[in-house]
């Protein structure tokens, strides 16, 4: 006798939005990239404004960005094979150590001594040198965080990692950037630098947990150059990636509207060093805010079409910042344009992560911090040259009309880069 029995379809697996940092080597990383990152977003916002102290030029900041760039740019290839052949834990925590001992040398150089002793042009320059070195550590230790998290949890995660590593980041950004205008403003810069270097530290107490991460087999047999040139050759033969890097680039280059921020805060809004953190922390509160929504409920479809209308919003963001004399606007135009970044930065970290071998992650991401990272930096100094030649408020405007115009020619000239999805 024949039966039949009703044959139920296999129930889909339930979304889990807390699967990564329910894994404990992903979650000592989390939280130890999450301190280090807070340090360092401290580090810069404060550098920012104490120069601007220390000089009232709008040109000097941008030679912050100059000054970490350089280096940065310079070697990001060749620490991208240094990564891939390396053991990455030993050279990530190298590089946290290293920060920590730039930050001790800027908080000699801040105090009440160093000011009796040295000009504030001998300061200033000093600190750019200080600056410099830090991009040399960055080259190396920026794609090192990247590379390891792909090797701390399941590949069938990866995607809900690469959100919590980017909602890490950018929380940490808030509470740097906001934190350090309270801490400049209660303790002065001498004492927000001691809080940067032991929240460093406290990082690497973490990140000293995590286990050893040897190079892939057959990663150090290829000579240096024939390595670098086969990173190169990935990024720019994968449309997805190249496409979202060089939209990203130009975006952030030409919106690099937070590197004149000390000067709305200090000239144009009156808002004073606590006001200056919390219009440094806008972003990334609207960051934040659109990455704890992207965990919950992540992007599924027309990523490519998203990433592109994020953009164009962030342009319109930074003109109405620019245009604005009201500190309230100001802030929610920052928020705002935070909060389509984030966007922006979650679908571009999916497609580098998913898309890339293990074998070639710290080139590639090395590529990526060439492309994005220090667009940062170059939008700073781009901001400085800017601000020089047509005035802080139109240079800021200037920047987010570019920003629209990349988008549109973007929209047309890459049309597979428009029609992508994961």
């Amino acid at each position: 006798m024949h039966i039949e029995k009703d044959i139920q379809p296999t129930p889909a697996k339930a979304y889990n939005a807390f699967a990564a940092p329910q894994v404990p080597e992903f979650r000592n990383f989390l939280i130890g990239r999450f301190l280090f990152i807070m340090g360092l977003r401290m580090l810069g916002t404060l550098v920012g404004w104490w120069v601007y102290e220390l000089t009232q030029d709008p040109f000097a900041i941008g030679l912050i960005g100059l000054s970490e760039v350089v280096p940065a740019v310079s070697l990001s290839l060749y620490a991208g094979h240094v990564i891939d052949i390396s053991e990455k834990r030993k050279l990530m925590l190298r590089g946290v150590v290293l920060y920590f001992i730039a930050v001790l040398m800027l908080a000699a150089l801040s105090t009440k001594v160093s000011a009796v002793m040295f000009s504030s042009h001998a300061i200033v320059f000093c600190i750019y040198i200080i600056i410099f070195f830090t991009g040399v550590f960055r080259s190396f230790t920026g794609p090192i965080f990247h590379a390891i998290i792909a090797s701390t949890v399941p590949k069938d995660i990866l995607q809900n990692a690469t959100t919590w590593n980017q909602g890490g980041w950018l929380s940490a950004s808030v509470l740097g950037h906001a934190g350090v205008g309270f801490l400049i403003a209660g303790i002065g810069n001498t004492g927000a630098l001691a809080v940067v270097a032991s929240l460093t530290m406290l990082g690497f107490s973490f990140l000293f947990r995590l286990k050893p991460k040897p190079p892939m087999k057959g990663s150090g047999e290829k000579k240096t150059m024939e390595s670098v040139k086969e990173g190169l050759r990935f990024v720019f033969t994968t449309k997805e990636v190249l496409g979202a890097l060089s939209l990203d680039l130009f975006a952030v280059l030409f919106g690099g509207a937070v590197a004149m921020i000390p000067v709305f805060a200090k000239d144009i809004l009156k808002a004073g060093p606590v006001g200056f953190g919390w219009l440094n922390a806008a972003s990334d509160i609207g960051s934040v805010i659109i990455i704890i929504i992207l965990t919950l409920q992540p992007i599924r479809q027309g990523q490519g079409k998203k990433l592109m209308y994020a953009i164009a919003g962030f342009g319109l963001c930074i003109v109405t910042f620019g245009l604005s004399k009201i500190f309230w606007l100001s802030f929610v135009a920052l928020a705002i344009s935070g909060m389509l970044d984030g966007i922006s930065v979650v679908i571009r970290g999916t497609i580098l992560q998913l898309k890339t071998p293990d074998s070639m992650r710290g080139r590639v991401m090395s590529v990526n911090s060439m492309f994005i990272n220090s667009s940062n930096e170059l939008g700073q100094f781009e901001s400085g040259v800017a601000a020089k030649l047509l005035g802080v408020i139109p240079s800021v405007v200037f920047g987010g009309c570019m920003t629209l115009l990349v988008v549109a020619t973007t929209w047309f000239k890459a049309p597979a880069l428009r029609e992508m999805e994961y």
